[in-house]
């Protein structure tokens, strides 16, 4: 191809997909198939300049390299990526391990952002349901690979506490940091949001939360340890069923029954030309490739993360629920806050909110119920008990929340307070030393070891 010949718009180089021309997206599909999470995660991508790999003489070679730039280069992360390949070396070649548990977490962070890329290129071919499915499902795909590894390890600890630290980091610091920052860039303009979709998601959160109240309070009916250990876990995993069938319905809910509650935070944001120009950048089956790749490698760096996080924290001298609670969230969901604090910052709340509630809701409702039944099935007692300490600052974080988005407006003083909130509960977790799985926890009346209450 000569230099003096001008290049075709991207929409019109089949060289860049499989399936031939990407599809161009009207604004109705553009409202149906996008969520909150999507365009969060789309504030930190960036435009591919392909005019150097339009030049490759060979078709092949052509696609493999406009997939390499659109999805490696295709990020403001991407200089994360060199941690992926460090961290396979370091254990490889017997480096210090909290060195591998620090280069793992680094590389989890472009790895998170980049399946939210993928999911959403994929939708443009399976149309905009299929598309709002796996958003569903894949949305916390780094939570539930790791929490996975860690049941297959048999550290129940590591899965209820990382579990437990996703839901407070999106309840707290990304919605207090989001509304802080937003308040402040915008003291002269008020700020409001759409209240409808918070009180659904606050909704889902509170039975999240009776559903680990209550076998957490069989401990302190008064019977002793081993009447209440069997009751808890029966109830754990009836209780988790009914999650997921929650979950199911908020789906529905979502994505059919009432879906205009969940479109109304992209009507204004989207004008004609953005809803006529997005299209896809890679084919489907290149996306469904990178896709099933990128998630073997993230399972990989989660088998990393949960191998060494002992080690970290001992060489660290940081509690495992620390890390579990307070690092692991903030770094996994790194790409995903940032691009909700840039929300705020532009005055457009229902994507933030969207982002951070919906995430809260999805970890409580999907993930965590799930793990509990894929433990049953693995044949491992993991019940919905996450100790009085943990519960109580998750149902503290789920009411102080609801609070502040009670009347549809929010300022800088609202996002400051949240941030306080976990400022404390991340204190209180750096300050508790207690080994994973050893700690003895006194009920009147009843001593019973964390076995008991995790049950390992």
């Amino acid at each position: 191809m000569s230099s003096n010949v001008a290049l075709p718009p991207r929409h019109h180089e089949p060289w860049l997909l499989e399936n031939g021309n990407p599809k161009s997206l009207s604004k109705e599909i553009m409202r149906h198939g996008r969520t909150a999470h999507n365009m969060s995660s789309s504030s930190l991508r960036k435009k591919s300049d392909l005019t150097l790999v339009s030049r490759v003489p060979y078709a092949c070679l052509r696609r493999l390299l406009a997939n390499l730039q659109e999805v490696i280069l295709g990020t403001k992360l991407f200089v994360l990526f060199p941690a992926i390949p460090l961290a396979i070396l370091a254990n490889c070649y017997g480096f210090g391990r909290p060195w591998i548990f620090a280069l793992s977490l680094l590389g989890l962070v472009p790895l998170a952002e980049r399946v939210s890329f993928l999911t959403e290129q994929i939708a443009y071919y399976t149309g905009p349901t299929v598309g709002g499915l796996l958003n569903a499902t894949c949305g916390n795909a780094t939570e539930l690979i790791i929490a996975i590894f860690a049941l297959k390890d048999r550290k129940i600890s590591v899965v209820k506490y990382s579990l437990l630290g996703s839901i407070l980091s999106n309840l707290l610091l990304v919605l207090g940091t989001s509304l802080f920052c937003g308040g402040i860039a915008n003291l002269g303009r008020e700020q409001k949001y759409d209240r409808r979709q918070a009180d659904v998601n606050t909704l889902l959160l509170l039975l999240a939360l009776l559903c680990h109240l209550l076998p957490m309070l069989f401990r302190y009916s008064g019977a002793s340890a081993t009447l209440t250990a069997e009751p808890a876990l029966q109830l754990s995993r009836a209780s988790s069923i009914v999650m997921l069938i929650g979950y199911v319905a908020y789906i529905v809910f979502q994505l059919w029954t009432h879906r205009q509650l969940f479109e109304s935070q992209e009507d204004s944001e989207l004008g004609d030309d953005d809803a006529v120009e997005e299209t896809a950048v890679i084919g489907f089956w290149s996306g469904f490739t990178w896709l099933l790749g990128m998630t073997l490698i993230i399972a990989l760096l989660s088998e990393y993360v949960v191998a060494t996080i002992e080690d970290a924290s001992d060489s660290w001298g940081l509690s495992v629920s620390f890390l579990s609670i307070i690092l692991l969230p903030i770094v996994g969901n790194a790409a995903e806050h940032a691009g909700a604090i840039i929300f705020a910052f532009k005055n457009k709340l229902d994507i933030t909110l969207g982002v951070a509630l919906g995430s809260a809701a999805q970890i409580a409702m999907f993930v965590v119920p799930l793990c509990v039944i894929v433990a049953w099935i693995m044949g491992i007692n993991m019940n919905l008990d996450f100790n009085i300490l943990e519960t109580g600052s998750l149902a503290l974080s789920i009411i102080a929340t609801a609070f502040t988005l009670q009347d549809g407006t929010s300022h800088y003083l609202k996002g400051l307070v949240l941030l306080l909130f976990y400022i404390v509960i991340a204190a209180c977790f750096f300050v508790s030393k207690t080994p994973l799985n050893q700690a003895n926890i006194i009920i009147p009346g009843v001593k019973m070891t964390t076995e008991a209450v995790f049950g390992t």
